[in-house]
């Protein structure tokens, strides 16, 4: 059976609405507070996925230093409420400002690069902005890094709508975030600005040509995807309730970043969501040790052998390692991601 365009569309929408519904009603059965945690940072993850798709995956600028916006939202907002007693989700949109402004800096000298220079132009960046947080004591507590133990409870006038004292305000407040990370996305890749940036990205000579701005439209991606990283900054900020320069300006998190598209599917709005999906539990395992547990529990393997004790040892901090191979075989395998492989697939199946 084959179906129209706007049917497949209506059908995915009626798909996303019943997905949305379902995940709305998921703290009033799931109580467990490390289940809730989980599906935080899934959230938390498919927003940094959304936000860097908008560059990489729409525009073609493959940035492995989003970890510059990510930690200027969060060391923006938490300074802002331990310092001027400004509510977080005021204090974000004061981070979202601040880094238009550094992102644009950031494109009008990385912007000048293209390819692989760009890439290493943009970890330097990033690796700048770290070391400089390092260093500014003053303002970001150096090495130290900000602790932030009390959340103003959100109130709607004189009512206190929240006061944070469970994961569940968080789990709505990622959700929230998520479903608007999305929304944006979906809108910005379904306007005439989105068709500016994929032209951009399959051939940036060709849409110069036709009279598209090239570094005024990679731009305008840069400061929109630098927003919406700075919000998962933020939030990140206030649930974790501490940031440091090597935890929120890392590399590894701009890695982290890149990877959560690439085994999703760059270029794509499930791809990010998909990527998430997989990467936060798989981590979540790893470093929970679960899977020599498992083993044992099952009877596949003895906890005193060799081979026992050295899972028991090195597995949870083989996630990096774990993390490669994982996109090696996707690379190799799913060069389009694991939203792509599934359609393509779909597409062979219904030719045949």
């Amino acid at each position: 059976m084959t179906f129209s365009p706007s049917t497949r569309t209506g059908l995915s929408a009626g798909a996303a609405l019943l997905l949305l519904a379902a995940l709305a009603i998921v703290p009033r059965f799931v109580q467990s507070p490390y289940a809730l945690h989980v599906l935080i940072l899934i959230f938390l993850s498919t927003i940094m996925g959304q936000a860097w798709n908008i560059l990489g995956g729409y525009t073609g600028q493959y940035s492995v230093g989003h970890a510059a916006y990510f930690g200027v939202g969060a060391y923006v907002t938490v300074s802002l409420m331990l310092h001027r007693q400004i509510a977080p989700w005021v204090g974000m949109w004061a981070g979202a400002a601040a880094v238009v402004v550094v992102a644009l800096v950031i494109g009008s000298i990385c912007f000048r690069l293209r390819g692989p220079y760009f890439v290493l132009a943009s970890i330097a960046v990033t690796e700048i902005m770290r070391l400089v947080a390092t260093n500014l004591k003053d303002l970001t507590n150096g090495a130290e890094g900000i602790l932030a133990t009390e959340i103003p409870p959100l109130k709607f006038g004189a009512t206190v709508i929240t006061d944070f004292g469970s994961k569940v305000p968080f789990y709505y407040i990622g959700l929230g975030l998520a479903v608007l990370t999305i929304l944006v996305t979906w809108a910005v890749t379904h306007s005439k600005l989105g068709y500016c940036f994929q032209a951009i990205r399959e051939d940036q000579d060709a849409a110069h040509s036709l009279g598209i701005n090239p570094t005024l439209y990679k731009n305008i991606a840069l400061a929109i995807s630098a927003v919406l990283t700075s919000f998962a900054g933020a939030f990140y900020a206030i649930y974790v309730g501490f940031v440091d320069p090597p935890t929120v300006l890392g590399l590894d998190l701009s890695v982290q970043i890149v990877l959560i598209c690439i085994i999703g599917g760059i270029g794509t709005i499930q791809g990010p969501m998909v990527g998430a999906c997989i990467l936060v539990p798989l981590s979540e395992i790893l470093r929970s040790n679960a899977v020599p547990e498992l083993l044992m529990k099952w009877g596949w393997m003895n906890g005193e052998s060799g081979i026992g004790l050295f899972l028991k040892e090195n597995l949870a901090h083989a996630h990096v390692l774990i993390y490669g191979i994982l996109v090696v075989l996707v690379i190799l395998y799913m060069p389009e991601g694991l939203v792509g492989f599934l359609r393509r697939v779909t597409r062979g199946r219904r030719a045949a």
